[in-house]
């Protein structure tokens, strides 16, 4: 089976020499017109977040941004790409499709990191007589938005199994369940769902990696959940009662007089849950001041008032 390459660049509407900030800016701009939350067409919204997200997933992160800048050189002409050696496949002869995932096989060949491990089906079927071995486990990954990491869920999996040397094709079909509070790279054990055993041994296992979808207002760490909170300058020197969203409804957050640029502020018990104590991790407000860029002429002579009566200079504790 032939793995259909991804035009992430075109996913995202972006230029191959796109800027890491251009990248994000489109990535949120997408998001929020596609997460399901907020989509009036929530079918066709969900698929098109995935696909955003994997995009985001590769371009977003320099290191696999570059790995696939290499590999789409051998595109430039075709459409196709056959698994390599020794990745999708594992070295054993069986090639495996996910379903469900939230990922395409093309991101689970080239960037999932998915393994095999435990004893090689085929070293021990290479050995005489009738020794056993327990099937290999398997890892990938599995997309969980944080609205699914903050409830929990059960998705619906399959996986497809094609032996490379007989052609023989089995598909498998089961359910996972996400527990409220799955961090980001916490995996998953499915039993038995892994490579068959040897001479009657047991199956082994695949593993699921989760990875958190990334959301247009929110980023995850740990248990805490953090927001960049754009503010007015003077909002920033006087201090305000603002509207913040959360993963669970909006909050109302009191920014203090003199807050500086990039301060936190941190809401106790408003993050996502730590497995099943009860407990939640904390909501991080990251401030970002904004600066009006176009002042009509009304407020650019406010400005300039402000500037000549002020006493305030930001650069006197740097003087010689």
């Amino acid at each position: 089976m032939s793995v259909q390459f991804k035009d992430y660049y075109a996913t995202l509407g972006v230029t191959r020499d796109a800027k890491q900030d251009a990248i994000k800016k489109a990535f949120r701009k997408l998001a929020r017109k596609y997460h399901p939350d907020v989509a009036k067409d929530k079918s066709t919204a969900e698929e098109k977040f995935k696909e955003i997200n994997e995009a985001f997933e590769v371009l977003g992160d320099p290191d696999k941004r570059a790995k696939y800048d290499r590999l789409g050189a051998d595109w430039q002409n075709a459409g196709q790409a056959s698994p390599p050696p020794g990745q999708h496949d594992f070295g054993t002869g069986a090639e495996f499709h996910f379903g469900g995932t939230g990922f395409s096989d093309f991101f689970e060949q080239y960037f999932s990191g998915g393994s095999r491990f435990g004893f090689p089906q085929d070293t021990a079927a290479s050995h005489a007589g009738a020794r056993t071995a327990r099937g290999s486990d398997i890892e990938g990954d599995i997309l969980v938005t944080l609205e699914e990491v903050m409830h929990g869920t059960v998705r619906p999996i399959s996986m497809q199994t094609t032996n490379r040397q007989t052609g023989q094709v089995e598909t498998q079909s089961f359910q996972v369940r996400i527990p409220p509070g799955a961090t980001d790279g916490r995996r998953i054990r499915v039993p038995g769902h892994g490579e068959p055993g040897h001479g009657g041994a047991p199956t082994g296992d695949l593993f699921l990696r989760v990875r958190h979808a990334a959301h247009p207002n929110f980023s995850s760490r740990g248990a805490d959940i953090f927001h960049d909170l754009d503010i007015a300058p003077w909002e920033a020197v006087l201090g305000a009662e603002v509207s913040v969203p959360t993963l669970d409804g909006h909050i109302k957050l009191r920014v203090p007089s003199g807050a500086e640029n990039s301060q936190q502020l941190r809401v106790r018990g408003r993050g996502l849950p730590k497995g099943k104590t009860g407990e939640r991790g904390d909501f991080h407000a990251v401030l970002n001041v904004r600066i009006p860029t176009s002042p009509n002429n009304e407020e650019r002579a406010l400005w300039e008032k402000l500037r000549d009566i002020s006493t305030f200079h930001p650069r006197s504790n740097s003087q010689p």
